[in-house]
């Protein structure tokens, strides 16, 4: 196996150790080459059923990949519940790779912000996901040709994008990952009256845009997430995770990593389905609904994109 980076004093005992967990044969292979690509040691290969026993065994890790293609019930909501339970106290960091019909029943068991979730992921987003791991711990980036491909531009892409991956978690403070600005709070006063049609016709003309221009130019999830979230409050409509993610008009991952960081600064709130423990609903915290109906206000029959 070639190595982009090498060290002649570099063993396999010195990679940094990996736990892969998945729901099939072909979702492990997906997990093992992604962790060898990153430059991991594949430390322990498990099925969902036995990891979380596995994971509560093992001394040390740095991270654990868990590669889902399949719902598995009870065995994936307990071993999700305990690895973003891990991840939240620092035992090591994790990702969780899986397929968009799986969002919910993840999001519902998923709380740590640091707990890294990536869906329908390709090759560079998988790369990208473990780089970003092992940045987290500390770790020197590398990166191998898993698949025994001698193509050289294929490479040099993957190893780019490793790159770009470490150079720019300096940036982070100002993307979805880290902390943003909080509400201010709003003096007392009476929410002004809002239509559910006005904001679903700001809605439509953001889409409408996309017809004369790419659309990765205008993405803004944060604020295509509080409009959604508007519009179904005065609707008295309930929005679960999978639903949000599809209005915000971005990859689903993208789309998660802001739900997570916009519910831990306070201006959205998870809500438990009630009839179903599998799904979580997301609504407008008050004081973001308030600031939003407000916002609407003050701009009155200005055009809102």
């Amino acid at each position: 196996m070639d190595a982009i980076s090498t060290d002649a004093d570099l063993h396999y005992s010195d990679l940094p150790p990996i736990l892969l967990a998945a729901s099939s044969d072909r979702a492990m292979s997906r997990a093992e080459d992604a962790a060898l690509a990153a430059g991991f040691r594949v430390a322990a290969r498990m099925l969902i059923k036995e990891a979380r026993e596995r994971i509560e065994q093992q001394v040390s890790a740095t991270a654990v990949w868990v590669e889902l293609d399949a719902d598995c019930g009870e065995p994936m909501d307990e071993l999700l519940e305990q690895v973003s339970r891990d991840v939240g106290r620092g035992r090591y960091s994790a990702i969780v790779s899986a397929t968009a019909d799986l969002v919910d029943p993840i999001a519902a068991r998923v709380e740590s912000i640091d707990l890294d979730l990536i869906i329908d992921a390709n090759e560079a987003d998988r790369v990208a996901a473990m780089a970003l791991a092992a940045a987290r711990r500390g770790l020197p980036l590398q990166l191998s040709d898993v698949a025994s491909d001698n193509n050289a531009e294929r490479l040099r892409q993957l190893s780019e994008e490793v790159s770009r991956i470490a150079s720019t978690l300096a940036r982070l403070s100002t993307g979805p990952g880290t902390p943003v600005r909080g509400l201010e709070q709003l003096p007392a006063g009476d929410t002004p009256a809002l239509s559910a049609e006005t904001v679903r016709a700001v809605i439509r003309s953001r889409r409408l845009r996309t017809r004369y221009f790419r659309e990765e130019l205008f993405a803004d999830p944060a604020w295509d997430m509080l409009l959604d979230l508007l519009q179904a409050e005065i609707a008295q409509l309930r929005v679960p995770v999978s639903s949000l993610c599809i209005a915000a008009a971005v990859p689903a991952t993208t789309a998660l990593r802001w739900l997570k960081t916009l519910v831990s600064q306070g201006i959205f709130v998870r809500r438990a389905d009630p009839h179903d423990g599998r799904r979580v609903f997301v609504e407008l915290a008050p004081e973001a609904s308030q600031a939003l109906r407000r916002y609407f206000a003050e701009v009155g029959s200005v055009a809102t994109i």
